[in-house]
């Protein structure tokens, strides 16, 4: 049985995840963590399924979890790595803001046997929407990115976004291709931004406003033709899949994995 800790519990994607672990058959939650809690418990429609902690060192010792999972906010998420690393906990993490260096600096923290196993995004139609763009990337020479997330969303431009544009990036300069829409240059004085974010020369635009779950285009364009990836995810149950079988998966990893599509047949 899979011991889990979930960080954020009480979110939106922590009240998930409780859900989806607590309806298998080989994993538990034994805990939760938020910084706030007064008191009370981890519970699923007024049923208590785990206790709670406001600290997270606390609830690492007395749970005493094989994976941690956290779903938080890009504030919170570095402090509560290095608690958990540290202890030896593997860790499953979907919260985005942290660079790369970062996560590499936090891997580092933890004992040898331990993972960090992070990923921008956990649905499945997602990794592979990834993945297409990158191969697409490789034919066509102009491509931007346009995300679209509810306005509670912390951080501009999502992980997910950021993720495909450096792919499509990598993809270009392996294959020598050099775009030919027009960049920055073209802005009008005071009106800065409007080609959207440059990530290693592919726009990345976002779009914050209720009604949005999460939602990417990938919109790429050669002569005579355009080409649309698209990928929607209409309610969080969406992410779940994705971080069942990372929770399965992280004890058999070792170090830094960054990437649902690590675990996936790709």
């Amino acid at each position: 049985m899979i011991r889990v800790v979930v960080s954020g519990f009480r979110g939106r994607m922590g009240d998930q995840v409780v859900r989806a672990v607590t309806a298998q058959d080989d994993m538990e939650v034994v805990g939760g963590y938020d910084p706030v809690l007064a008191s009370g418990s981890v519970e699923l429609d007024g049923v208590a399924v785990a206790p709670a902690f406001a600290d997270l060192a606390s609830a690492l010792e007395a749970a005493r979890p094989d994976v941690l999972v956290d779903f938080t906010a890009p504030s919170a998420v570095e402090g509560n790595l290095r608690v958990a690393l540290a202890a030896g906990v593997d860790c499953v993490v979907g919260t985005t803001g942290l660079t790369s260096e970062k996560l590499e600096e936090l891997a580092a923290l933890a004992p040898e046997e331990t993972t960090l196993f992070h990923a921008p995004n956990f649905t499945l139609g997602a990794v592979f929407m990834m993945a297409f763009a990158e191969k697409a990337a490789r034919y066509f020479p102009d491509a931007e990115v346009i995300e679209f997330h509810h306005n509670g969303k912390k951080d501009a431009p999502s992980g997910t976004a950021l993720t495909t544009a450096l792919a499509i990036a990598r993809a270009r300069n392996e294959a020598r291709i050099t775009t030919s829409a027009p960049g920055r240059e073209t802005e009008l004085p005071g009106r800065e931004g409007a080609r959207g974010a440059d990530v290693e020369g592919v726009p990345v635009h976002a779009v914050r406003s209720n009604g949005f779950v999460a939602h990417q285009e990938v919109i790429f364009g050669s002569p005579g033709e355009t080409l649309t990836l698209r990928h929607d995810s209409i309610d969080r149950a969406a992410y779940m899949p994705g971080v069942l079988l990372a929770i399965r998966e992280v004890g058999a990893q070792r170090g830094l994995i960054i990437g649902l599509d690590k675990l996936l047949d790709l």
